[in-house]
């Protein structure tokens, strides 16, 4: 895994949507579950909300925290 697209995950905002604006780890894990169904957007932003998904559904979060805590 690129260690970039979790950097990624704590920096970048939603660009669109019910949660634009909001940073993509902040999103709920209802939203994400919706994408994983429905298809994620192409490129960079759904690989990131897929990563996300598989983040949250392994209870993976703690990974995040020590990224977050440097912006």
């Amino acid at each position: 895994m690129d260690p970039q697209l979790l950097k990624d995950l704590v920096t970048m905002q939603m660009p669109f949507g019910k949660y634009k604006g909001r940073i993509l780890s902040d999103l709920p894990e209802s939203y994400l579950i919706w994408f994983q169904k429905e298809g994620y957007p192409p490129g960079k932003l759904g690989m990131l909300l897929g990563t996300l998904y598989e983040i949250k559904l392994n209870g993976l979060e703690y990974l995040l925290k020590p990224l977050r805590s440097g912006h």
